[in-house]
């Protein structure tokens, strides 16, 4: 059934192409809704109890020019835990810009220009290129709990993020997150793009699994992310009295 979605999408313009993906979201059990003017498109559904939304339209984030496709789930995760993983291109970037104005001290500039997850590029520990391995040729990673995400990238999330990295370019951005309990997806994407979209909804899913996975493991741990005991996080963030913004 994709493939026949597919067929008929790339041959027709933007309007049919959003009607495309309205077709292959109902064949899912999904609900479709389009943003005024068909700039977008919003899509919510379900995979094995865990509610998703796609979304695509204009970018939210300054560091992805043009049409942005994001992918969202609430999971409930400890608000405190923040966790980001980056392509490398984007990360030694912003790494940079942000690091200088830290240094400068332009407090209210890096508040109101800077996104809250590129900030925590200063704020929390990378994982090593030891810890990455070959993850380490296309992505860096930080994270307000280092173990949690070293745990999060140990199963099959690091070789599909790899082979995820093939269908976009070194320079293109690729963000995905966990913040204020969510897990967030974004990335580039001029024109809807069917197969691309259900690409990308599957690493989502798998990324989705990984974190259930590494919060079942973290409830029975002394470092339970769910528990408010201030061991469960690291001195910076401790002593910041960083929140999630």
């Amino acid at each position: 059934m994709l493939e026949t979605f597919k067929r008929w999408f790339s041959s027709k313009p933007l309007a049919s192409s959003l009607q495309g993906i309205e077709y292959w979201a109902k064949s899912r059990g999904a609900t479709h809704r389009r943003v005024r003017d068909d700039e977008g498109f919003v899509v919510d559904g379900v995979h094995k109890g865990q509610a998703w939304r796609i979304e695509w339209g204009h970018p939210q984030r300054p560091y992805i020019q043009g049409p942005e496709l994001r992918i969202i789930a609430e999971m409930g995760l400890h608000r405190d835990l923040q966790v980001l993983i980056v392509n490398r291109a984007l990360m030694d970037a912003s790494e940079t810009t942000v690091f200088e104005q830290y240094i400068e001290g332009v407090q209210t500039r890096i508040e109101t220009q800077i996104p809250t997850e590129i900030r925590w590029l200063v704020m929390y520990p990378k994982l090593a290129p030891a810890d990455l391995q070959a993850l380490g040729t296309r992505f860096g990673a930080v994270s307000s709990v280092k173990p949690w995400l070293m745990q999060w990238l140990a199963g099959p999330l690091s070789p599909a993020l790899l082979s995820a990295a093939r269908r976009i370019a070194e320079a293109d951005p690729f963000v995905m997150t966990v913040g204020r309990g969510r897990l967030t997806m974004r990335l580039p994407m001029r024109e809807p793009n069917l197969d691309e979209i259900a690409e990308w909804l599957s690493l989502f899913q798998l990324a989705l699994a990984e974190a259930a996975r590494v919060a079942g493991e973290w409830q029975d741990s002394a470092f339970s992310p769910s528990s408010t005991r201030p061991s469960a996080w690291p001195l910076d963030a401790r002593a910041s009295g960083q929140t999630n913004p």
